[in-house]
């Protein structure tokens, strides 16, 4: 989409650099969502608006029906005449209360649907926005507007939203009915409307910026947190500590100021209030006296009059109050819907119109025609701070289903390299081309497995299915069987059927690698890269992780980064990388004739593994 956002935030990020923030929506744009998500549901926002002016109407009747009390009671008439007024006010509390229960329920019913919508669309976006614009952002931002910016909607929705309507509702309504009472009685309660009016005005005015800035400022702060406790090692390490409490403090401090200021604003805003409804019904009240004495009105009519304006106080003031949330909830719709909005990379971006590997897979499988993909890098760079580059012109190629291992000292870029064959990161010069198209980081093409492994909460047999939605349990068995973990999921409580993650059973470190493993083949790409996915395996793991890894890699295009010479060993070709750039390059055997710097590491690797390692 275009001009459908805000220019994104930029605010002070980690160590005082700029952070480039996730966009927010433009009010025009936040609106629109708001309708879209609304329309799937016009019936039930029918209905719920329909019971709740209902129930409101109804409960109008119960102000002349006390006047009329209150006329019987100074006319002197017989107690007999008090009967059906007091029972027509039972009756309309009846018929009120089940109304408004009905029509509350319609309208949060309407609101959670809603906003259940908007959270899948986040989420969805969210999900496929590239690594690099995430990492541009910060976690604290996208962090934030997961947790705050949702609470917040989600509490309008759930609060707000119904009694908006519900006060909105009151107010027409009752103005209507004090016109029917005497139009001069609607004149007097309208002198209040003008001060209310500005009120809002400059309410709405001073808290739009305000609750948008407290947003970023949380947002920032959290971004501090995180990176603080993160890296809690590297600062104790490093001595950082009253830096980076500095830093901690200081955003703290920002984000408490900005709630501050929204408590006074809040406090003027109630104090603004005060005075309009003093002023109404002073109005009111001078009328119904003045109409009185003139035999314009019985004293019951300007009691109803005076009622009718004191039962506005309940729902004007809580439409008011109500801005604060709902001028809140707004400022985190606009950032989530900035998000929704976000534009996912176009497929042209990939595939310069060409018919690609990607575009022939069917279901998660690959074609013959798509199986066999050449893995190009021309000329690429890549750098994570501007002028500071990881990668310098690295050229490489991959036949298919060759096996190339990525060795060298840390630092020396093989990640980095890695992460742009997954397509998780464009080269900044250069191009990267798997199978005629660059990688769009779907995993359709290439299939990428590191060492920190996610084991998602929920069934086994459902975190497998990941990879593969259409998967039969036979398929998960045997990919679990090729990669050596179908025994220890068969032995599981309920086998794949057993709840894993946070909350159950809790996998091993090769366990997860494993399932990791497993994932990939269900998945079936035609190339696969191994970014060091057994370096967390111990000494006793480690041979059974090693051959999980080749099951997986059989038959497929492969780029690994080796942990364990030992993987560089089996592999085809042998790529060593330096400082961002390609040393040497050649089989295992011809790197180790050559007695350059493979073989140093070669050496140095051999005389320190332990006996019980894998040769």
């Amino acid at each position: 989409m275009t001009d459908t956002t805000a220019g994104p935030d930029v605010t002070a990020g980690p160590g005082g650099a700029e952070s480039d923030l996730l966009p927010t929506a433009t009010p025009a744009r936040t609106r629109a969502a708001v309708r879209e998500l609304l329309r799937p549901d016009r019936k039930l926002a029918a209905a719920g608006f329909g019971a709740m002016t209902l129930a409101t109407a109804v409960g109008l009747l119960t102000q002349p029906l006390l006047g009329h009390i209150v006329d019987v009671v100074t006319e002197h008439r017989s107690p007999d005449a008090l009967t059906w007024p007091v029972l027509a006010l039972a009756g309309v509390a009846a018929v009120q209360g089940v109304t408004t229960a009905l029509g509350m329920s319609l309208v949060s019913r309407l609101g959670e649907t809603a906003l259940a919508r908007l959270r899948e669309l986040f989420v969805e976006r969210a999900l496929s926005l590239p690594l690099e614009r995430l990492e541009r952002a910060g976690s604290g931002d996208l962090n934030a507007r997961v947790t705050r910016d949702v609470s917040r909607v989600a509490d309008a929705v759930r609060t707000a939203l119904p009694e908006l309507a519900r006060s909105g509702l009151s107010i027409v309504l009752t103005l209507a009915a004090l016109a029917l009472l005497d139009w001069r009685f609607l004149l007097a309660a309208l002198l209040a409307v003008p001060v209310q009016a500005h009120t809002a005005r400059w309410y709405v005015r001073n808290a739009v910026p305000l609750y948008a800035k407290e947003r970023i400022a949380t947002g920032a702060q959290q971004q501090q947190l995180l990176d603080t406790i993160g890296g809690a090692r590297t600062v104790r390490a490093y001595r950082l500590q009253d830096d980076h409490t500095r830093q901690v403090t200081e955003r703290s401090r920002a984000a408490v100021e900005l709630t501050m200021r929204g408590v006074r604003l809040v406090l003027r805003f109630y104090s603004r209030l005060h005075i309009a409804e003093y002023v109404g019904l002073a109005a009111v009240l001078v009328t119904g006296f003045l109409l009185v004495r003139s035999g314009s009105a019985s004293v019951g009519t300007a009691t109803a009059a005076a009622l009718y304006f004191h039962s506005l106080f309940g729902p004007v003031n809580t439409a008011l109050v109500l801005l604060d949330d709902a001028q809140s909830a707004t400022a985190g719709l606009a950032r989530l819907v900035g998000v929704v909005d976000e534009p996912a990379p176009a497929a042209d971006e990939h595939t310069d119109g060409r018919t690609t590997a990607a575009d022939e897979h069917t279901d998660g499988r690959t074609t013959a025609g798509a199986g066999d993909p050449t893995v190009t890098l021309t000329g690429v760079s890549h750098a994570y701070v501007p002028g500071r580059p990881v990668l310098h012109g690295v050229d490489l190629e991959v036949r298919p289903k060759e096996r190339v291992a990525l060795v060298g000292t840390t630092g020396a870029g093989k990640t980095t390299l890695a992460r742009l064959v997954a397509g998780l990161h464009r080269p900044e010069a250069g191009r990267v081309d798997v199978g005629g198209a660059e990688p769009d980081g779907s995993g359709r093409l290439v299939g990428l497995v590191t060492q920190e492994v996610h084991v998602f909460a929920g069934p086994l047999a459902d975190d497998l299915r990941l990879a593969r939605p259409d998967a039969s349990d036979g398929e998960l068995r045997d990919a679990l069987a090729t990669v050596g973990a179908l025994g220890w999921a068969e032995a599981l409580p309920e086998a794949l059927d057993t709840v894993v993650g946070d909350g159950g059973h809790r996998l091993t470190a090769d366990q997860a690698q494993q399932l990791a493993l497993a994932r990939l083949l269900l998945a079936d790409p035609p190339v696969v890269v191994l970014d060091e996915a057994t370096a967390e395996a111990g000494s006793s793991g480690a041979r059974l992780l090693d051959e999980a890894a080749e099951q997986a890699l059989r038959g497929r295009t492969a780029l690994v980064v080796a942990h364990r010479l030992s993987q560089a060993a089996a592999a085809d070709r042998v790529v060593v990388l330096s400082d961002g750039r390609v040393v040497e390059e050649g089989s295992h055997g011809e790197l180790l004739a050559a007695r350059g710097r493979y073989a140093a590491l070669w050496q140095a690797w051999s005389d320190h593994r332990s006996p019980a390692a894998p040769h």
